[in-house]
């Protein structure tokens, strides 16, 4: 009863704020037609990230975690003209779909998706010089220990550090968990604790998605 309820507080929210947008739904729509999993950010959650990015005045953005692309959408959009996003996708089958929804927006110039391993990923970019206004996290939770330390090393000062899904419907209080998911995201929290770099607070959510929660915190110190 509850997740019906929390449903349709989404559904209304959306439809009160977020007018009609036929390029999401289509990049959702094909998404479901290549099978991906359904664990695409909720349409509110897209625009909160959407508008967190415009307030960082973000012009370089980086992304774990592409899936289909409809986050990547939302966060491209919050680019100036001269502003681009890295987005790191594991799956090449999520990244192709991912690729049609973005250039089927007119975003794919903006865009620079690298498909792999994300850890593989993220010290290349380092040895390019690449420097985050603003940084997502919405990948493999097993992976979010290495995933926040590599934000912070690629962060400027003043950037935004976004980390999803880390409530995990309330499981990441068992600390005898097997599931590796669990297991990283708890130790995400416990270096988050001692990071001094990032001030960081986290908060729960319910929604059509269910009851998780985001990390989010501000880079202070390089």
């Amino acid at each position: 009863m509850a997740q019906d309820l929390w449903g349709e507080v989404d559904d209304y929210i959306t439809g009160k704020l977020l007018p009609a947008d036929p390029a999401l739904d289509a990049a959702l729509a094909r998404n479901r037609e290549a099978g991906l999993p359904a664990i695409d950010v909720s349409p509110a959650q897209g625009k909160f990230l959407h508008l967190l990015a415009r307030l960082a005045g973000a012009k370089a953005i980086l992304e774990i975690g592409t899936l289909g692309g409809y986050s990547t959408i939302w966060l491209a959009r919050a680019l100036p003209n001269d502003g681009r996003i890295v987005t790191l996708e594991y799956e090449p089958a999520h990244a192709a779909v991912a690729r049609r929804n973005l250039d089927g927006v007119g975003l794919g110039a903006k865009v620079d998706l690298r498909v792999g391993p994300a850890l593989e990923a993220l010290p290349l970019l380092e040895k390019e010089g690449a420097v985050f206004d603003f940084v997502f996290v919405d990948a493999d939770k097993r992976n979010n220990p290495g995933y926040l330390q590599w934000a912070l090393r690629l962060a400027r000062v003043g950037a935004v550090i976004v980390i999803d899904n880390v409530v995990r419907r309330g499981a990441i209080l068992d600390s005898a968990s097997a599931d590796p998911d669990i297991a990283g995201t708890r130790r995400m929290f416990e270096i988050a604790s001692g990071e001094k770099r990032w001030s960081a607070t986290a908060i729960q959510t319910v929604g059509a998605k269910g009851w998780d929660g985001f990390a989010f915190g501000l880079v202070e110190q390089a």
